[in-house]
């Protein structure tokens, strides 16, 4: 069992890296994509940035744990677990309402067109949203915005 488990050490082990970052240090903050699901919608997640930066480090909490001074409208928790020194980056955070999601807010109504849905016949409005590229626009329902 110690032989297995000391394998399995080895294979972990060979990918990591021993980084550590002093107070001040500028660093990249890496966001899942997958698991921000309240930071930022798009229709393709896989090209979505995963690392926003560069923030500096305010405080050192622990051996890993690194406190980041963020902006003042972020609703990220500031406490994180190993930043990252190097990435492709996006230089802004997303904006995060109060709610936990983005603000939505309309840009224009790109085209329009009518579905049927059951026995009733509704309008629906392609709308491109602020803030998100224009393949993130979604069909919504006219009557949503009179």
């Amino acid at each position: 069992m110690e032989r297995a488990q000391e394998c399995m050490k080895q294979f972990a082990d060979k990918n990591r890296s021993e980084c550590e970052f002093l107070v001040g240090d500028l660093v990249y903050l890496k966001l899942q994509p997958y698991h921000q699901h309240s930071l930022r919608k798009v229709v393709n997640q896989k090209l979505s940035p995963r690392y926003y930066g560069p923030y500096p480090i305010e405080t050192k909490i622990g051996q890993v744990a690194y406190k980041l001074t963020l902006p003042d409208e972020s609703r990220i928790h500031p406490t994180f677990h190993k930043p990252v020194d190097h990435a492709f980056i996006s230089p802004l955070l997303p904006l995060v309402g109060i709610d936990g999601d983005l603000p939505k807010v309309l840009v224009k109504i790109v085209d329009r067109c009518i579905v049927k849905r059951g026995n009733q016949v509704v309008t629906e409005v392609l709308v491109e949203w602020a803030n998100t590229f224009l393949e993130d626009s979604t069909w919504e329902s006219f009557s949503d915005f009179r």
